[in-house]
């Protein structure tokens, strides 16, 4: 059995707001030949509010790949305790019954990873498992709980921590002026989430099955362009078409499980935009009510990578609409292009 349980999910204190994002596009790029559009782009996001780790005019500056870093390890330090600690009392459980620890993070890089700041800060066992995941991008979110269950099913008795730690604002690149970075630019948010998938539980949300697919010929329509100034975001405007390519696989997974995609309770899908969800509503043949958490999630917090996924997580929990029996799908999207679905029951 593998049972994931609520989340905590937590947030930077800096909030943006999208008539703050619209006025920093117009003052930057005022002679942009396609300003018209990118602020049209950025409105039909659906993004009202976002949380950055830092105030506006720094987040804007670039202060160089090391600096970042530093924010980077900062934040691990200044975030990662309260968050894995409010995880672990959700679960009911301590340190020393975790097993394994499953790190996700698209927005910097370290070595070692932050797991084993945590073992020598935290407290965690120097015999866990470690487990970072670093190129799965947005759809790290749903990748990093497809991992944990295969690991709890193929160990009952162990338990899992996933962390996803986001910190989008540190991969702005002031240079970068394409269509597609400046709308990434006003669609990007920081978070936190943390969650721990129980070998044996009793409540919570049991993980039937997962499965992956990748669209062919599609890798650079989400990607990095690495330099010397850092990671620069590359997305490609057919990322928009692709989920008539991936739906047909989340069908099939929801068909051999016995189940039908109309009778699904939740749908919990990365949000990269609204469109997305739009195409899933209607290549599923779902209720669109059925995404109301993950538009929350955008709506207040944007696109927070592998974070947003908890978001709209911690909202299924706290909205009391995981009840005992619900059943549907968890979903997330990101480069390759990729496709990484669960099916989960509520206990």
């Amino acid at each position: 059995m593998s049972v994931l349980c609520p989340p905590a999910v937590h947030f930077p204190e800096h909030e943006v707001t999208l008539a703050d994002t619209l006025a920093t596009a117009r003052r930057l790029h005022p002679r942009h030949p396609r300003l018209d559009t990118v602020l049209r782009l950025i409105e039909n996001t659906g993004v009202r509010t976002r949380r950055l780790l830092q105030p506006l005019d720094l987040t804007l500056a670039h202060p160089g790949v090391a600096a970042r870093t530093g924010l980077y390890w900062e934040a691990v330090r200044t975030h990662l305790p309260a968050l894995v600690t409010e995880a672990l009392e959700r679960a009911a459980m301590s340190r020393d019954q975790i097993h394994a620890v499953v790190f996700v993070s698209c927005t910097a890089f370290t070595m070692p990873s932050p797991i084993v700041w945590m073992i020598n800060e935290l407290g965690f066992s120097t015999d866990v498992d470690q487990i970072p995941l670093a190129q799965l991008g947005c759809a790290a979110g749903s990748g990093a709980i497809s991992a944990s269950a295969r690991y709890c099913r193929a160990h009952p008795d162990r338990n899992v921590l996933i962390v996803a730690f986001e910190l989008c604002s540190l991969c702005y690149q002031p240079t970068d002026t394409d269509v597609g970075a400046l709308l990434s630019a006003g669609l990007f948010g920081d978070g936190f989430a943390a969650a721990v998938m129980r070998g044996t539980a009793r409540s919570g949300l049991r993980i039937e099955r997962s499965a992956s697919e990748t669209i062919a010929s599609t890798a650079d329509w989400i990607s990095y362009d690495v330099r010397e100034t850092g990671f620069h975001f590359r997305l490609d405007s057919r990322v928009r078409h692709t989920m008539r390519a991936v739906t047909p696989a989340i069908g099939k997974v929801v068909e051999e499980a016995g189940w039908s995609t109309g009778e699904l309770d939740f749908v919990l899908a990365h949000a990269g935009g609204p469109r997305i969800l739009d195409d899933l509503t209607r290549f599923l043949d779902i209720d669109p009510a059925l995404h109301r958490f993950s538009r929350a999630a955008l709506s207040e917090h944007g696109n927070t990578a592998s974070v947003l996924i908890f978001d709209a997580l911690a909202r299924f929990w706290d909205d009391g609409a995981a009840r005992p029996g619900a059943r549907g799908v968890i979903a997330g999207f990101g480069p390759g292009v990729s496709a990484d679905f669960s099916l989960g029951v509520v206990l």
